[in-house]
């Protein structure tokens, strides 16, 4: 907000720019200098109404600038009708602000309609560069627009003028881009005559972003975004130097294998040899000779390791033909290498490269594809996120530090506009004084007006929104409210009570929790009667909705009614049933019937989760409408550059692409096509159709293209989303205010309550006599306090309910501990044991006699109760019911009192020495069980019990061994597992074991091995064998890693289950509007022999695709993924939001036409839209809501841990273990430590040069330039390069070996044994051995032990020496740090993702192994052994390919697989799959093992919002007094603790930020004043102190900070106080500046001296020259000592 000091707006006149001039001419203060421009009054804002109205005089004139900041800059600003402000030079290149041209052009550029007019020319441009077929008329309409830009153009040059400085035409870049576009348009249509057309019509394209700067939110986002570019220039230079690393490594491993194939052996001639049959090109060429499975494209790839693709009989494998996928596939040059790479990080249909390097090089590569397509992939991902949400953070910072300036100016104005309301009554008068006062006078009346409507718009916005013309209020009030007569109010009132009852809520909430459940039966086919009935429930519900609205507008009056926002949508509602009534039997309205999905948005009213999320959501739309326009702008403009770079292309060279020249489905021949390649471009699938463009226009214009729409898209959505992330971050489920219509919901539970508690009390306990008023009071205080039981806010307040509940368990076990209440979501503090009942032989109080005390004392059961500790004792589990009863009985009444009186003393021995006994055995199982060895045991065996199920694939039959072998280690696991339990019973008691949720999943899975020995003993248990991977379960109980990582995703995670709700149900609107739209039009007639579909003018419907009869009758077939019901569509819609066979239904749906009519290319093209709206409602917006909230939780559990004891031990990661937070502590201490160790310099010469040689820059810098051209040397290879390219690249790796070698000897000379010493070096050392070694291997045993590639890669990997600290970019180590900070979480989440990648691989193992070979199942991927089934689930970890896999397992009747089916080597029969089972499977891993993949993104990233926030906080960290003791060591070698004064700059200029001090900083550490020893050397200590101080300022903090420092530092170096300071800097100084003062003194008293016998002219010269000097050095003392005071 600019400062409200400002006395008004004053016309910029002649006087103005002589005034201007006059200042310019003058040399500015300091202060003047650091002026900075005001933000509230930049170029496109609205002035603020503190300057005062705009009267006629000011509009569209020159007037002084009201900034400070360009009073001096030869400017003014000329405001509009709207307050927006523009600048203008005053100065040269231009016409004067006087002159009348210029005062027309500006005023022509300022006006409001001159901008919309231009806008308008943009959009209509926009319109006709979208179009495929220029109308006739369209090239004048183009010409007129010309004229328009043109003339937009030369009103620009005139206003602003030509130079190229701030407020210049040429100031602004959109201005050079107007410029070179209409220029280059006017030299294509007049002089060239239309030639390149392509290149043209790209150029005019660009005029698309005209849109951008006619739009103040459009353009600052622009800015914003353009400010993230420069911020991720480090993430980019780093992707690129990784994806340059990857792709050399793929090089060397995969060159040329993508070639191999199966190649048919010739029979006709059997003795030649393999050599000459497969030498002859033709028959290398013909493609019929390759081996190809059926339904594929390319042919069978192949290799020759064992784990690789194997031929069939009759074929073997050779090195033929091209690479797949066109040829565009593979790893023989390093461009087509880093498109594959690139391809894998952003994991664009990577199964399918997954499987053909898998065939071709085999299953061992797989880790080459884990680390990129999921840790390197994740990796990138993490550090774009990380940045860009830093960036927008800094925004919000922004805002929110301009909004805090803003509201203290606003309270005050609104409090001088307080007194001021009476000047409003008084307005007129002042108009008349506006018309008789000049112009200043003006503005300084009209400031209280506009400042008093600012306020009042911002304080009472309710009331100017109600605010409406006088005809209209009298309209309302004699037709809206209806206060007829005396009876028609009692009706009202009757009718008023009626609806606004608690109960009507109750029932209309159950009639639209009905309605959705008719909605959601719908399906295809459906019987009649279910038709009826649907039909009618339909009829029941509108009458139901109609009645409450006639029944509310009664009761509330028609004006009251419609002013409630849920009132109108009611009405929508029942509008559209009655229109969907009056319309039923009109042809073409069934797209109507859709809208009834919006009946489920009905439940927002009573549910608050779902409204609130609404609300949040329409406010971060409404807030970031610029950004999404400026997506929608970016999309449109890729659309049409496509459609003008591709389009002709396409039509052109369509045979390129298919055989029967027909274009395919996604290209760029026309605007909606090509929207929709570039939807998809966004959405991530986009190398399929780079394929295609390549095919028709070449790679040179594809690339730039495609990484362009990836690139820009991609930063907009992502940085989108975040600001959507952020906005559903502050969502808080407790803080949620609840509606009336929630809180009648609530009353009308709690009174059902109420009466059914009163009828429980009626007929149970009729004894009990209660007074009425006791029970009203009690069901008061039960309405108050548990009024959200039982209703839908339940779903909204997932914690408060929970606490409830917890509550309400403790009053009836108030003796349970924290850990038992929340079974497996202990606090981080509690331990995962449970100890034994204190009354109960407790080890720890087994002599307290206060305990023994209390366990005696009580005159009841519960009294007994109350004094365990833990209630977990079998004695209290042994005595039944009966048995208490008959002791409560037979107690003496002595009991009663307590145990003073003593029993006989044979009574006294027998009971103690069972009780001794007792204690006895539960001390010695206790301490069994709490031994470390035993624990460590029982993990062993837990482990060995898991692996084993890896080894029960579908060849245990055939291995006998084996198989006995684990049955007998199944009976062996299952008795120590039995043993453990038993003694923990002892140790613990039942009730203590069976409160902790880690014992209960430990005794499931006992029962677990019980069951499947059961199952291998008897044959009709033998299903049971199957449940045995839940035996993997169990290693989650054992390690402290698993039960952190459990219990921190359970705590984020349950709290957002109401959000997830709220998230399915939007899909459960779009899955209904699915089975409306396409249910049973998925169905077609497909030609058994070719696989594929009739064409339509074959086969039009159903009854003549079944009338055809060649052989047999023809299959009317469904698509296995349809929208035939809602189940159905939930499963589609999963597919579609994880781009998993997304193409396929949409081609499907876009194919339809109707129920049992034969589908037709692209019939229905439109329903792309259906798609393109849930991707963006029902995907993008409800996945930032539930990232949102689990990122909520995360912080709300990271706050409630960092508070706790255990945070002194290292961080607040909930994702690590206590021990691990000392481990991250070493870790963080080791990032931040120099690696490299000071070497002491040799006292030999010649080894003193060499150590002079190898630790210079200039020597490492060579060594890195070495390791950078042998990664060029890999790049410039090829899979068939020439002999001569052999020879060349052998002798370049010969000399690269020398010169490692003698790089490595030199080291050695100069470093001796400390050498070996540094990692580093030992890593090089290795490398120059292997290096020899290849050298050697061709001579002794040539290349069959190594490849040649594999031992370039081995000296390609000295390359990572860039990433090295201290020696590449400080940026890279900038950006790993996070990730190596966020490493023990990520590994123990990462063996959180193992163990269920495990426990499904055996499920899979057990249900999908003999499924048939097809679609995503083949020799690869499969569930036969574990090691494929791992490989399966790894491509479904990362959503790739997981729908091939489940149309697969679909295969389930006669016509797709055979049931009787004989497997070789075992007695299950059958390939068919369980599509139940399937889809129930991938379902629950997807949902699993995507939130476990968001909490690590939310871990690395919230470990670089930590970082960043460390940095801008003004303090200190432990690192960086590590580091500042790191440099300390380089200059202090020999550890005195102390440097010499002469070195103190050098010192300080050597640290890393914040105490980095730039050169030249001698006059600030003079100003420190820091002591000084004798020998002007200054001590560690003192330095540190006074660098603290500066950076962290003066304050109580920083002085307690600095004195535990002292007195830590003194402990630690006793020895220091022995150096007593004897001066310091400043008086240094001042001593030294003195010395200087008397020599000069002494000097020109000895002149005076010697020249006494001279003339006396010459004297009086002398004595001028001696003071002169003497004046001199008296003002050079007095600047100096003035200049350090300044300092200080």
């Amino acid at each position: 907000m600019a400062s409200p000091e400002q006395k008004g707006l004053v016309p910029f006149t002649r006087e103005s720019l002589e005034l201007m001039k006059q200042h310019i001419a003058k040399k500015h203060s300091e202060e003047q200098r650091d002026l900075k421009p005001n933000t509230d009054l930049e170029v496109g804002k609205e002035l603020p109404f503190v300057y005062g109205n705009l009267s006629r005089g000011m509009v569209l004139e020159p007037l002084e600038d009201v900034d400070p900041y360009y009073k001096n800059k030869n400017t003014f600003m000329v405001l509009n009708k709207s307050r927006t402000i523009f600048r203008f030079s005053a100065t040269w290149c231009t016409l004067s602000p006087f002159n009348s041209a210029r005062r027309t052009t500006i005023k022509i550029l300022v006006h409001p309609f001159f901008r919309l007019f231009i806008l308008i020319s943009v959009l209509i441009d926009c319109i006709f560069m979208s179009m495929t077929e220029m109308p006739k008329w369209g090239p004048a309409i183009q010409n007129i627009l010309l004229g328009i830009y043109t003339f937009e153009i030369l009103v620009k040059l005139i206003a602003r003028g030509i130079w190229a400085e701030p407020f210049y035409f040429f100031g602004d870049p959109w201005n050079w881009l107007d410029f070179s576009v209409t220029l280059f348009e006017h030299i294509a249509r007049y002089l060239l005559l239309n030639s390149n057309t392509i290149i043209f019509s790209i150029s005019r394209s660009l005029r698309i972003l005209k849109i951008i700067p006619l739009n103040q939110g459009l353009k600052s986002f622009t800015g914003i975004l353009i400010h993230c570019l420069k911020k991720l220039t480090g993430v980019i230079s780093l992707t690129l130097f990784f994806l340059t690393v990857f792709s050399l490594i793929g090089m060397g491993l995969f060159m040329g294998n993508l070639k191999h194939k199966c190649l048919r052996w010739p029979q006709e001639n059997e003795t030649a040899t393999l050599h000459n049959r497969t030498e002859n090109p033709y028959y290398m060429r013909e493609t019929e000779n390759f081996y190809y499975l059926e339904g594929e494209r390319y042919a069978l790839l192949c290799g020759n390791r064992t784990d690789a693709g194997q031929c069939p009989e009759g074929y073997v494998c050779v090195k033929a033909g091209t690479n797949p996928d066109y040829g565009f596939t593979n790893f023989d040059t390093f461009g087509w290498a880093l498109l594959a790479l690139f391809r894998l990080m952003t994991q664009d249909y990577p199964e399918a490269l997954y499987h053909q390097i898998l065939y071709a090089s085999g299953k061992v590569y797989m880790i080459f594809f884990v680390v990129i397509s999921f840790w390197f992939a994740f990796y990138i991902a993490s550090l774009f996120l990380g940045i860009l949400a830093m960036s927008y953070e800094e925004e919000k910072q922004k805002a929110a530090e301009k909004a805090k300036k803003i509201e203290p100016k606003f309270q005050q104005t609104s409090k001088e506009l307080q007194e001021g309301d009476k000047a409003v009554e008084t307005k007129t008068t002042q108009i008349e004084m506006k018309k008789r006062s000049p112009t200043s006078m003006i503005t300084s009346l009209n400031m209280l007006d506009d400042a008093t409507a600012a306020i009042r718009h911002e304080e009472e916005p309710e009331k100017s929104r109600k605010r409406c013309p006088l005809c209209w209020h009298r309209f309302a009030k004699t037709f809206l409210i209806w206060n007829c007569s005396p009876c028609w109010l009692k009706l009202k009132e009757f009718i008023h009570m009626i609806i606004m009852d608690p109960f009507t809520d109750l029932v209309l909430t159950i009639c639209i929790i009905l309605n959705i459940c008719f909605l959601a039966l719908e399906c295809y086919p459906m019987s009649e009667e279910t038709n009826n009935v649907l039909s009618i429930g339909n009829l029941i519900f509108i009458g139901i909705f109609t009645a409450e609205m006639i029944l509310k507008i009664i009761a509330m009056h028609p004006y009251g009614y419609f002013q409630v926002g849920w009132n109108i949508f009611d009405s929508l509602i029942v509008f559209h049933g009655l229109a969907e009534l009056y319309l039923a039997n009109i042809h073409g309205v069934a797209l109507f019937r859709t809208f009834r999905v919006l009946r489920i948005f009905k439940l927002a009213k009573y549910w608050p989760t779902f409204k609130i999320l609404m609300q949040i959501l329409n406010i971060s739309l409404v807030a970031l409408k610029d950004l999404v326009l400026l997506l929608f702008t970016f999309t449109f403009f890729s659309a049409v550059v496509g459609l003008k770079l591709f389009g002709m292309s396409y039509e052109a060279c369509v045979c390129n692409i298919d055989k029967d020249c027909r274009l395919p489905r996604w290209h760029m021949h026309d605007f909606f096509h090509s929207y929709l390649n570039v939807f998809r471009i966004l959405c991530g699938e986009w190398i399929e159709t780079l394929w295609d463009c390549f095919k028709i226009a070449g790679q040179f214009g594809c690339i730039p293209f495609y990484m362009m729409v990836i690139l820009i898209g991609n930063l907009l959505i992502i940085y989108l989303f975040l600001a959507l992330v952020s906005s559903f971050s502050s969502y808080n489920p407790a803080a949620t205010e609840e509606n009336d219509e929630a809180k009648n919901l609530q009353r009308a539970v709690a009174k059902i309550q109420k009466r059914i508690n009163y009828l429980i009390s009626k007929i149970f306990c009729k004894n009990q006599n209660v007074s009425k008023e006791t029970m009203d009071h009690v069901n008061a205080v039960y309405v108050k306090e548990n009024i959200s039981d039982h209703t839908l806010s339940e779903l909204s307040n997932t914690q408060e309910f929970l606490k409830d509940k917890e509550k309400s368990s403790s009053t009836e076990k108030n003796t349970m501990t924290e850990n038992e209440s929340q079974s497996l979501i202990p606090s981080p503090s509690a331990s995962e044991t449970v100890p034994i009942a204190s009354g109960e032989s407790d080890i720890e109080n087994l002599d307290n006699k206060e305990v023994q005390s209390k366990s005696g004392d009580g005159n009841s059961k519960e009294k007994v109760k109350q004094s365990s500790s833990s209630e977990c004792s079998t004695v209290d589990i042994a005595i039944s019911e009966e048995e208490e009863m008959v002791y409560e009985r037979e107690k003496p009444k002595h009991l009663k009192n307590g145990y003073r009186r003593r029993s006989s003393p044979g009574q006294l021995s027998r009971e103690s020495k069972k009780g001794r006994i007792w204690q006895n055995m539960r001390k010695t199982c206790c301490k069994i069980v709490e031994n470390s060895c035993f624990k460590c045991f029982i993990g062993l065996v837990t482990l060995l019990s898991t692996g084993a199920l890896a080894f029960e694939d579908i060849y245990i039959d055939q291995r006998k061994t084996i198989k006995i072998l684990l049955e007998y280690a199944d009976m062996i696991f299952t008795y120590i597992f039995i043993l453990e339990m038993l003694l923990k019973w002892v140790a613990y008691g039942f009730k203590a074991y069976f409160t902790n949720g880690w014992y209960k999943l430990d005794f499931m899975v006992v029962l677990v091995f019980c069951l499947s020995l059961i199952g291998k003993s008897r044959e009709e248990f033998k299903p049971l064998t199957s449940i045995k991977f839940l035996r993997a379960l169990r290693v989650l109980s054992q390690f402290e890693r698993m039960k952190v990582v459990v219990r921190a995703l359970i705590t984020t995670t349950l709290p957002a289950l109401n959000v997830f709700l709220v998230c399915l149900l939007i899909w459960l609107a779009f899955s209904i509007m699915g089975v409306h739209l396409f249910a049973g039009k998925f169905y077609e007639c497909i030609d058994p022999t070719s696989g594929e579909r009739f064409p339509i003018s074959e086969v039009m419907n159903k009854s003549q695709c079944e009338s055809l009869v060649f052989n047999e009758s023809m299959p009317w077939e469904n698509a296995k993924l349809n929208f035939d019901n809602v189940g159905n569509g939930f499963l589609s819609l999963l597919q579609v939001a994880t781009f998993n066979g997304w193409i396929t239904i949409m081609n499907s749906a876009v194919d339809s036409i109707g129920v049992n009519r034969q589908p037709n290319f692209e019939e229905n093209i439109y329903m792309y839209c259906y798609f393109i709206n849930f991707i963006i409602i029902g995907l993008f917006l409800p996945l930032s809501m539930l990232i949102g909230v689990i990122i909520a939780n995360f912080n709300m559990h990271k706050i409630k841990i960092s508070t706790n004891i255990f945070r002194s031990l290292g961080g607040s990661n909930i994702f690590i273990a206590v021990k691990q937070k000392k481990q991250s502590r070493a870790l963080r201490r080791l990032l931040c430590e120099d690696s490299q160790k000071t070497i002491r310099r040799p006292g030999n010469k010649f080894q003193g040069f060499v150590f002079d040689l190898v630790t210079s820059e200039v020597f490492n810098a060579i060594i890195m330039a070495l390791i950078c051209f042998q990664a060029i040397t890999i790049m410039i290879q090829s899979d068939e390069q020439s002999k001569n390219m052999d020879i060349a690249l052998c002798w370049i790796n010969l000399v690269l070996i020398i010169l490692y070698t003698g790089e490595c000897v030199l080291k050695l000379i100069a470093f001796h044994c400390n050498y070996f010493t540094i990692g580093w070096n030992i890593f090089d050392f290795m490398v120059v051995i292997f290096s020899v070694i290849e050298l050697v291997l061709p001579i002794t045993v040539g290349y069959y032990l190594v490849s040649p590639s594999i031992m370039e890669l081995i000296r390609l990997s000295r390359i990572i020496h860039i990433l090295r600290p201290g020696k590449g970019p400080k940026v890279f180590h900038d950006l790993l740090l996070p990730l190596m900070l966020s490493v023990p979480a990520l590994l123990n989440i990462s063996l959180l993702i193992f163990l269920v990648m495990f426990v499904y691989a055996i499920f899979g193992m057990y249900n999908f192994a003999y499924v048939k070979k097809e679609a995503g199942i083949n020799d690869v991927s499969n569930f036969e052994t574990f090691g494929s089934s791992m490989l399966c689930l790894f491509q479904v970890t990362i959503f790739a390919g997981w729908d091939g896999m489940l149309n697969a397992i679909f295969n389930s009747k006669w016509s797709d697989c055979d049931p009787d089916k004989i497997n070789p080597g075992t007695q299950v029969r059958g390939d068919c799959g369980n599509p139940f089972v399937g889809i129930i499977y991938f379902v629950s891993y997807i949902l699993i093992s995507w939130l476990i993949i968001v909490n690590m993104y939310i871990v690395v990233v919230m470990e670089f919002l930590n970082i960043a926030s460390k940095k801008k906080a003004k303090t200190l960290s432990e690192d960086d007094f590590r580091k500042f003791f790191q440099v300390w060591k380089r200059f202090d070698p020999d550890r005195t603790q102390y440097i010499d004064s002469s070195r103190l700059s050098d010192f300080a200029a050597a640290l890393d930020p914040p105490l980095f001090m730039a050169k030249p900083n001698k006059g600030q550490l003079i100003a420190m004043d820091l002591p000084m020893a004798a020998g002007d050397r200054i001590h560690c200590l003192d330095i540190l102190l006074a660098l603290t101080k500066r950076v962290m300022g003066k304050d109580v903090r920083t002085e307690k900070m600095i004195s535990e420092m002292e007195s830590g530092f003194v402990l630690a170096n006793p020895f220091k106080i022995t150096y007593e300071p004897i001066t310091t800097t400043l008086k240094r100084k001042q001593e030294a500046v003195s010395a200087t003062i008397i020599q000069r003194a002494y000097k020109s008293y000895r002149l005076r001296q010697n020249d006494k016998n001279t003339s006396d002219i010459h004297m009086i010269d002398d004595d001028k020259e001696v003071q002169a000097t003497t004046e001199k050095a008296y003002f050079d003392k007095a600047e100096e000592k003035s200049t350090i005071q300044s300092q200080i």
